[in-house]
Order: structure tokens, then sequence, then C-alpha cells
């Protein structure tokens, strides 16, 4: 099988081989736009400040998306371009370690997902251009930044595109299932999923996941049972949301991964256990104690509870 994603190593050596410190930095830009530290910034910009509703729904599909994408890059376990072929292809960007493997792309599948998903819900044809193009550039990134194949990147696309229909599916009827469940069913939930989806693939991307996961189920749960957030107003108070939430949210983000020993010192379990603290700390700000501090500070106003 490893044959099948190799056989087209020879794209990745053709594109690189236009590879110019102008073509270098634009690609490592679109690249950039499928990396974890723009997801940071993409669904809290929507949750608070644009739709909150659409800000949830997006979240959770794109964890699920993240989560599903890393487990099966451990079960095909297909090296990425630049290990197999040192001597023929070159990483022109710099990967986090470990580094994971490269089937399916998690930069083609998320960007599909998100692009695609925020389509279906805006229906305007800018938004149709953005879900089609971006995802296409960003798949091409990969592909010449040599952490791709492109069978790995066409199959990204085509998870991507699974995804949005299965969430266009699923989603609506969830939400309505949960909200009638109210506080007593969302808790528990909240809790047992993620932390079930760590226990069947522990991995510190299923941590990192499953903890962002758990945080913001938490948080969006006390949100609609205390806070009552409206993501509406006027621009300068959205603006502001979006500073005060998003600087607190990059100091978690940081400040913890400083603060924590990873798993090489702290140990296989506790590391991942801190891990999943970490990531549910950040998850609980952006879903619950954000929107809290909006509406008690003035920057948000309260809407009034769904009968």
């Amino acid at each position: 099988m490893q044959q099948f994603f190799t056989a087209f190593i020879e794209i990745n050596i053709w594109f690189q081989s236009f590879s110019n410190p102008v073509l270098d930095a634009f690609f490592k830009a679109l690249t950039f736009l499928g990396n974890e530290e723009f997801y940071l910034i993409l669904p809290p910009l929507i949750y608070w400040c644009l739709d909150k509703r659409l800000g949830v729904r997006l979240t959770f599909l794109f964890l699920f998306s993240s989560y599903l994408n890393g487990s099966l890059k451990d079960l095909f376990k297909v090296p990425r371009p630049f290990i197999h072929a040192p001597d023929k292809v070159r990483a022109l960007v710099s990967l986090e370690e470990p580094i994971t493997y490269c089937f399916p792309s998690g930069h083609a599948q998320n960007s599909t997902v998100v692009w695609g998903y925020l389509a279906t819900q805006v229906r305007k044809r800018w938004a149709w251009i953005v879900a089609l193009v971006l995802p296409f550039l960003i798949g091409l990134s990969r592909i010449y930044l040599g952490v791709h194949y492109p069978v790995a990147v066409l199959g990204g696309w085509t998870i991507g595109v699974l995804l949005v229909l299965l969430g266009l599916g699923l989603i609506p009827g969830l939400g309505r299932w949960l909200a009638h469940g109210g506080f007593s069913a969302q808790i528990p939930l909240a809790l047992a999923v993620p932390l079930a989806l760590f226990l069947f693939h522990p991995s510190e991307g299923a941590a990192s996941i499953s903890g962002t996961l758990m945080g913001m189920s938490l948080g969006v749960a006390l949100e609609r049972r205390v806070a009552h957030f409206s993501a509406r107003g006027t621009w300068w108070k959205r603006l502001l949301r979006f500073v005060v939430g998003f600087v607190v949210l990059l100091g978690l983000y940081l400040g913890l991964k400083m603060w924590f020993p990873d798993v090489v010192e702290a140990g296989w379990w506790p590391g991942l256990t801190l891990r999943l603290v970490r990531y549910g700390l950040v998850g609980l700000w952006a879903g619950g104690l954000a929107p809290w501090l909006f509406v008690v500070t003035g920057l948000a106003e309260r809407e009034e509870p769904a009968a």
C-alpha cells in the first residue's frame, strides 16, 4: 500500500524544481491558513463577534475532523515525502516534533471542512469561491513544501467534503437533541465523549483535540446556562471582544505550554493528561468564560434564552 501513496512523488519533485524565495514565502503563507495557530483565530472570531451558533457548530465539526485525521494518519502510517526520499524531496517548512504521518493531509481536510461548511451557511457566491480556491491552494502548498504526497492531499479534500455533508445532516438534529436534554444532559456528555475519544486513541494530538472539545463543550453549556451572550453589537465592541478574548486565549495557549511539562519530561500518561488539561482550559475560556466576561463588562449584550 505504501507504494500507492509514494507513486506520485515525482509531482513533489516537479513542484520543488520551481523553488525560489518568493514561491517559498507564498506557499508558507498559504500553509499557515491550515495550521493549528490559525484555527486559534478563526473559530473564536466567528463565535465571539459574528455568529455564536455558527461558531459553535464550526468549532465542533473542525475538532471532529482533526481527531479523525489524526486517527487515520496513525492507521495508515504513511511517511512524509521528505522522510521517504530525503535525497529527492526537501521539507521547505518546519514541523513540530514528533513528526506525524502524512495520509490524509490535515491541512487539506480541515480547510475543506472549515471553508466548505462556512460556505453552506453563508450562502454567498464569494463564500463558495473561497471554499473552492483556498483549500485547493492550501493543498498545493503541502505538495510544494514537500510534506504531503498528492494522494494524501486528494484524500484530505475528499474526506473534508464528506464531513461537510455529514455535518449538514447531523448537526441540526444533534443540537436540538442537546437543547432538549438541557444542562443535566450536556455536562455529562461534555465530559464523557471527549474522554472516550482520548482513551480510544491516546496520543498527543488526541489529547489536544479531546481537551479542547471537553473545555469548549463545558464552556458552551455554561454560557447557555449563565451568560446568554449575544455576538451582535457595535463594531468597536466586537473588536474589543476579540482583542481581549484572544489575548487571554493566547496567554493560556503559550503560557500553559511553557508551564506544563511535555510527554518526554512528565512521562507518557502524566504528559498526556496535562496536555488534556491544558487544552481543556483553552477551550473552557473560549467557549464559556470569555463570553461571560464580555457580558459582565458590557462588551456584549445578553440575549433572551430560548424557551
